[in-house]
């Protein structure tokens, strides 16, 4: 997903039955494997904004435990997108001021949620504000402004106090042209960070020996979400096709093969530009990556897309989100043989990228919709599961241990109906997959400072949810 509020990363700034009853055992103890660890990135479920980097966006890792929750709201006056944790236990937030729009990195306190410390970047395009990831030695990696690939580390001063430290910094400015900005990051094996920018330059950075290599993907072709690495390649997604990319020798990218997709006539409302809303997504049975999945802009309804990963042939074309609104922003989520799509179709942004163009049609209800596809067990095809309207206003996130569907939901301040206002209230829920039934919610607050935009949460150590939101960051977890 990607984001758009008077900061891009704000993103840039009822429909559902409340059952607030205790989490009851989950129907399917197993789900799959997810992807293999990558070595040069932090731990499972907390690495990247979509848990591991090939985007998951599952964790190994429980949410709360039955019983009451809490929820405390920590006000950084920022949007919040991206909020990781590493090997050390200590939450480190990427966000972006509301005012001033600078990205700026929080060091979070594990106790409470407070920020310990904090260290401004570079601002230049907001999603190198957004998307970044931790790697094995707990350093978030990102893109600032000036089109230097930054690794940041958090350590202790002579007296004890934490700090930020830029550790490390490498110009793209030779790959990267003047007025582009990286909108991904993602590491491969060999340990060489994969970037994207938004007008279509793919390339690698080996911040070890200062090589940087670059391809431009064809004119026209923008990249307007994050990319995912798995040990076959990189997976980019852009207004017109899913590539599977693998390097050279010395680093320099090249295609492995491309799918199209059906684009649509324009951007849906609810969407943030004209094609798919994925950051593409490996899964599979085997491997955990033996599938790479998006989801189109057809219209009316759009569809699930799964590809072979080792050679992009298509699996199936599955229509979904049919019960509510069929668009999506956010990243399709998925482990073993089950897929889960949530709609965005609608959503009220409070501002749009300058490129996002009309939206056809010029306007749309959020009503909300989550669907389920399975890959059936021979790979011949995929079947849709079930199909419902609940409201989700983030990207869920999947808990293999758990197995429960964490997410947030934005319900109408009027029940009955379809309407969003700022004053909508808004839930921590937690969604059955076997049926996609709510099965337990949490009163997080109301109003536009409770917003999570459609933005991801991550579990962290302890059952303990981190979820971003307009202005600061949410923590959620048991009494």
């Amino acid at each position: 997903m990607r984001f758009a509020l008077p900061m891009r990363a704000a993103v840039l700034a009822a429909a559902a039955l409340l059952l607030a009853a205790a989490a009851p055992a989950h129907a399917e103890p197993a789900f799959g494997p997810l992807p293999p660890h990558n070595p040069y990135a932090g731990p499972d479920g907390t690495a990247t904004m979509h848990g591991d980097t090939g985007s998951s966006d599952a964790t190994p890792l429980p949410g709360p435990k039955a019983g009451p929750l809490d929820s405390d709201r920590v006000a950084l006056q920022s949007a919040c997108p991206t909020v990781l944790v590493g090997s050390d236990g200590l939450p480190v937030a990427l966000c972006t001021t509301i005012f001033g729009l600078t990205p700026t990195v929080h060091l979070l306190d594990p106790a409470d949620g407070g920020s310990i410390t904090e260290l401004p970047i570079a601002k230049g395009s907001l999603l190198g504000g957004v998307y970044a990831y931790l790697d094995n030695e707990n350093r978030l990696v990102a893109v600032d402004g000036d089109r230097n690939l930054l690794r940041i580390g958090h350590h202790r001063t002579a007296s004890g106090a934490w700090t930020l430290t830029v550790d490390s910094r490498l110009s793209l400015a030779g790959a990267v042209p003047a007025g582009d900005a990286v909108t991904g990051v993602s590491p491969d094996w060999q340990g060489r960070v994969w970037f994207a920018t938004g007008g279509g330059v793919v390339g690698t950075a080996d911040d070890r020996t200062g090589a940087v290599r670059s391809l431009t993907l064809p004119a026209g072709e923008k990249v307007a979400n994050s990319i995912s690495t798995a040990p076959a390649g990189t997976a980019v997604a852009t207004t017109h096709a899913t590539y599977l990319l693998t390097a050279a020798a010395d680093g320099t990218p090249q295609v492995a093969w491309r799918q199209a997709y059906d684009r649509g006539p324009g951007r849906k409302p609810g969407q943030l530009s004209w094609g798919t809303g994925s950051t593409p997504t490996f899964f599979g049975p085997r491997t955990g990556t033996d599938y790479l999945t998006i989801v189109d802009n057809a219209a009316p309804t759009v569809n699930l897309l799964v590809y072979r990963t080792s050679d992009g042939s298509p699996v199936c074309s599955v229509p979904v989100l049919r019960a509510g609104g069929s668009g999506s922003e956010n990243s399709p989520v998925a482990v073993g043989n089950t897929v889960l799509v949530a709609s965005t179709y609608g959503y009220p942004y409070p501002k749009l990228p300058e490129d996002a163009g009309p939206s056809v049609p010029s306007s749309g209800a959020f009503q909300g919709g989550l669907s389920r596809v399975d890959v059936r067990a021979d790979g011949s095809g995929c079947d849709l599961a079930w199909d419902n309207r609940v409201r989700s206003a983030a990207v869920p996130r999947l808990s293999t241990a758990d197995g429960l569907i964490h997410t947030v939901l934005r319900n109408p301040v009027i029940p009955g109906t379809q309407a969003t206002s700022v004053l909508d209230p808004y839930y921590y829920a937690e969604v059955d997959p076997g049926s996609g039934a709510v099965v337990r919610t949490k009163y997080t607050g109301a109003g536009f400072v409770f917003d999570t935009l459609q933005m991801v949460g991550s579990i962290a150590p302890g059952g303990v949810v981190y979820q971003g939101t307009t202005t600061g960051v949410l923590r959620i977890a048991a009494q």
